[in-house]
């Protein structure tokens, strides 16, 4: 492990891009045209120097405090370096400082490592039964020191950590469902490879779909109209608000733009009735299903398995190491109103993995804590 000293200054979003480019395991909210995407943000691209060596880079998302001309400074699944190789003191104390020096009151950062990996099988075999109520009653799949270390820095460098429980919070789950795409060795797996993977159930839906008369095609921006129909359909149904279209044109256009092909739109129809559409980004040598959309007809097509094998299939191809399925909570309790969204998931192959989560520092501590009582008021 590297001990010299790095230091932050800010980046253009070319030497951002070129950076990324060079680097494995970049999620998609650390791209800077992410920035773009989200509304009511100010993107600032940062890099991290050893001497005149760039190392490292972040995007961070500035959101001004009411009346104060402060800033949040968010690192969502960032930042983008290897810790391995550099101690998380080094990195993280001038990133701090850096960012206090301008204005900033509080670091929010989700570092993103995987901290310990469960099996899809495992938890599909004890979800429900006795004396496994949690995730950590269940014995790991695999565990990395990295990240263990990693959380034990941010607590020895000041941060806290909020307890969310068995539910979610704002900001990026910490427990997440992914598709393992390549094996242990990082030898990619073919799509049959990962279809073992699912339940017997989903798997024997999967086929049907494959054998149906469902078209599977790949949307343009024009097409997002048909997506948010569905959304529009699904929100209704599942009782959650949804996302203007407007958001959605504006990722798959900003998104394909900066990297083409990074944003993909799927739709399944059946003799000209669309019945399920999925959006999934790439980057890097990751993939995610970040939001998906069917309708309450022809349900016995299971088109939205359809869909799956096909981004699957895609993201294989294009040598991604998971396909990220996002939140689930780590109970093992049947009775838990979340338990239903992790049988899902790990129906269809999903391990599910603990990452680092979501950290705070107070840079400016009164500021920090007015801010923190701010945010509890507007919850209640």
């Amino acid at each position: 492990m590297s001990h010299n000293e790095l230091h932050v200054r800010p980046i253009s979003g070319t030497e951002h891009s070129a950076f990324l480019e060079t680097a494995h395991d970049v999620s998609f909210l650390q791209r800077p045209e992410w920035a773009q995407v989200k509304g009511g943000w100010r993107g600032e691209s940062l890099g991290f120097f050893e001497e005149d060596e760039l190392v490292g880079a972040a995007l961070v998302l500035h959101r001004a405090a009411p009346v104060i001309k402060k800033t949040l400074a968010y690192l969502p699944d960032g930042p983008v370096i290897d810790f391995g190789a550099y101690a998380p003191a080094a990195v993280i104390r001038p990133l701090a400082s850096y960012l206090k020096n301008r204005g900033a009151f509080q670091l929010k950062m989700g570092p993103g490592l995987a901290v310990r990996t469960w099996g899809a099988a495992a938890v599909r075999k004890n979800l429900g039964k006795e004396g496994f109520t949690q995730l950590k009653d269940l014995e790991t799949k695999s565990t990395s020191s990295t990240a263990l270390a990693l959380n034990d820095a941010l607590l020895d460098l000041g941060f806290t950590k909020e307890d969310v429980g068995l539910d979610f919070a704002a900001g990026q789950p910490e427990y997440v469902a992914r598709v393992a795409l390549q094996d242990e060795e990082g030898n990619q797996l073919d799509s049959e490879q990962v279809m073992a993977s699912y339940s017997s159930t989903t798997r024997n839906e999967t086929r049907k779909a494959l054998k149906s008369t469902l078209e599977i095609e790949i949307g343009e921006t024009k097409d997002m109209a048909r997506f948010h129909a569905l959304y529009n359909h699904t929100a209704d149904r599942q009782e959650f608000t949804g996302r203007p279209l407007s958001y959605f044109e504006k990722m798959h256009t900003v998104l394909n733009e900066a990297v083409p092909g990074s944003c993909t739109l799927y739709l399944a129809s059946n003799e000209g009735v669309d019945l399920a559409a999925a959006i999934v980004i790439r980057s890097s040598n990751l993939a995610w299903y970040l939001y998906g959309a069917s309708s309450s007809e022809q349900r016995k097509l299971f088109a939205p398995k359809a869909i799956m094998h096909h981004m699957v299939s895609d993201s294989i191809e294009a040598g991604c190491r998971y396909l990220d399925q996002g939140g689930v909570s780590a109970t093992l309790d049947k009775e838990h109103h979340l338990s239903g969204l992790t049988k899902f998931k790990t129906n269809t192959g999903c391990d599910i993995v603990q990452t680092n989560g979501e950290w705070d520092l107070a840079l400016n501590k009164p500021l920090a804590w007015a801010f923190e009582k701010y945010m509890n008021w507007r919850k209640k």
